[in-house]
């Protein structure tokens, strides 16, 4: 049986058709809401949605009387225009059609030109408007995908129609892998000259029983939650997200880096692959995938970062430790130099590596300097209380307590403390083609646009929860998350290269383009003025100021055969 509902959000009273089930798989009872209408403003009467009367029409049911509530959220039959009413109506009813254009306007036109929008057209023709849309909701908003359709509704530049919760769901089945994968080729098609692949995986927890991917694993978070895995492909100089995949949460990292690059090769077909990993990815298995030349596959280009846990990084500083301070082995940074050399080595057949050991001596020094600091605190604290519970296992790693008599000495464990500070401000990196340090410095240090990006997924796209019920539905909603990635990845590199961050962050950004209303009066769309601010951005991003005409959506138009190879002067 259904029935009819009423929620308040804001200014607005919404209503909904809400029908009432039992839910087997959890053995309770449950009911499926569906957005129908919302009261008018004006006159405090329900206007329905076209799709909700025609459903009762089709039923047998009189609809004679009832208003329509269309898809722009603006009532049809009876406000036509503000002509005619009196001021405080007419003003209510302007108020009620303003909506925000702004930040639709900007996220639309710079995707159009960094190439993304005409390939998710081609990719996925069917669903792309939709895409589009909920990737632009989950920037502009910091709320649940369930408020997405009144975002839309308050929103121009969108032909979407209804965006409600079920609309959503549906949407997220209403594409799979062919289409996922075909975006994947073409993307990276579009944007890629040489430039070096980062790979790093995060993973993002789940309160859901029904996906199987989500599994037991080391959580990066510490959370008592099933997981599953993202292993995402970054572009070093273009600072765009070129491919992600997924993976059981119980894998570890080293266990995906042969099915990752197998995947990505088969789509970006003759391509060399050049890959840039942390010190989770070492291992001798990982460095002979990356190396493998069989069936006449050219070797991946790699940069690898080797733990202190490897044997052959603390030979590597050892030998080097008398020698690398010198002013001949000075590497530059954005901050003081430090110093780094370059040495053959031999790996496994004979192949040979380049192994490139760096020192920071001011990072080496602050380290030092802390841990003799906590040390030193830790020996004055046990000496007042040897017996304290909650220190009992520093205690134990750093101190010695021997009994004289009555009396009970305290001693610091040197060597420990020496072992610790082996390595302390050292560094070790491996490659088969990267012999200059300087090079091999700079290109692992931009690594941490991905480290950047896996943080936006969850802080700002709002995935740190996978709040789906099935394997399809994660996969697309993981997708839409990354097509948001690519336009927020876009934004930010723009800002980093135009020194924007030292006046306004991110947020404030997409907060000054909100600003930016446009409003409906007599059938007429009517854009408020730009502000300076906000001509500012548009100009930095290469944008043009928009129009005062018309503000309808734009079909972004079909790339040709050889689309133009967008470069970092061009995104960037």
């Amino acid at each position: 049986m259904s029935s009819i509902t009423r929620q308040r959000i804001g200014k607005y009273t919404y209503l909904s058709e809400s029908e009432s089930f039992w839910d087997a798989s959890n053995q309770r009872p449950d009911n499926n809401k569906t957005r129908i209408g919302k009261i008018d403003l004006l006159t405090g009467e329900p206007v329905y949605k076209q799709e909700y009367l025609d459903r009762l029409a089709a039923s047998g049911q009189s609809i004679e009387g009832m208003r329509v509530w269309d898809r722009a959220g603006e009532v049809r039959g009876s406000v036509a225009s503000a002509a005619g009413m009196g001021e405080a109506e007419a003003a209510r009813h302007i108020i009620d059609s303003v909506k925000d254009f702004g930040v639709v306007y900007f996220l639309r036109e710079l995707s159009k030109k960094i190439g993304l929008l005409g390939i998710l057209q081609e990719a996925m023709p069917g669903v792309w408007q939709e895409v589009f849309c909920l990737a632009c909701y989950l920037i502009a908003s910091d709320k649940p995908v369930m408020y997405c359709e009144e975002w839309v509704a308050s929103s121009a530049g969108f032909d979407v129609g209804d965006m409600s919760s079920q609309r959503i769901s549906e949407l997220l089945l209403a594409f799979g892998c062919a289409e996922r994968n075909s975006f994947y080729r073409m993307w990276h098609r579009y944007i890629r000259e040489r430039e070096y692949i980062a790979l790093d995986i995060t993973s993002v927890s789940s309160y859901s029983e029904q996906i199987a991917a989500c599994e037991w694993g080391h959580n990066r978070d510490g959370e008592n939650l099933k997981q599953v895995n993202i292993c995402m492909l970054f572009g070093e100089d273009s600072r765009l997200p070129v491919y992600q995949t997924l993976y059981s949460g119980s894998l570890r990292d080293v266990s995906t880096l042969r099915s990752t690059i197998s995947e990505f090769a088969a789509l970006a077909g003759n391509t060399d692959i050049m890959i840039v990993t942390d010190k989770g990815f070492y291992s001798a298995a990982n460095v002979d995938i990356l190396l493998d030349d069989a069936d006449g596959k050219q070797p991946c280009r790699f940069l690898m970062s080797v733990p202190f846990t490897s044997k052959t990084a603390k030979r590597c500083v050892e030998a080097e430790r008398n020698e690398i301070d010198r002013v001949e082995n000075v590497v530059l940074t954005n901050g003081p130099p430090i110093r780094g050399v370059c040495k053959p080595c031999e790996w496994g057949g004979g192949t040979q590596l380049n192994t490139h050991v760096f020192y920071n001596p001011e990072k080496a020094v602050k380290e030092r300097n802390e841990l003799f600091g906590y040390v030193a605190s830790l020996a004055r604290q046990a000496a007042k209380d040897p017996y304290n519970e909650k220190l009992e296992k520093e205690y134990r790693e750093y101190l010695d307590f021997h009994r004289d008599g009555k009396s009970l000495e305290v001693s610091i464990r040197n060597d420990v403390v020496a072992r610790e500070l082996e390595t302390t401000g050292w560094f070790v990196l491996i490659s088969n083609h990267i012999d200059d340090p300087q090079t091999a410095h700079d290109i692992y240090r931009t690594k941490d646009v991905v480290e950047k990006s896996f943080m936006q997924y969850k802080n700002n796209l709002g995935l740190d929860r996978l709040r789906v019920h099935s394997d399809d539905r994660m996969q697309n909603k993981l997708f839409v998350a990354f097509i948001a990635l690519i336009i927020t990845s876009a934004i930010h590199e723009k800002m980093r290269r135009k020194g924007m961050y030292k006046r306004m962050t991110f947020d404030r950004l997409i907060l000054t383009l909100a600003k930016l209303k446009s409003a409906t009066v007599g059938g007429k769309t009517i854009l408020r003025p730009v502000t300076k601010e906000q001509a500012d951005i548009f100009e930095i991003f290469g944008i043009a100021l928009p129009d005062y005409g018309t503000l309808e959506p734009t079909e972004p138009k079909k790339r040709g055969r050889k689309p133009k190879q967008s470069t970092a002067s061009d995104i960037g």
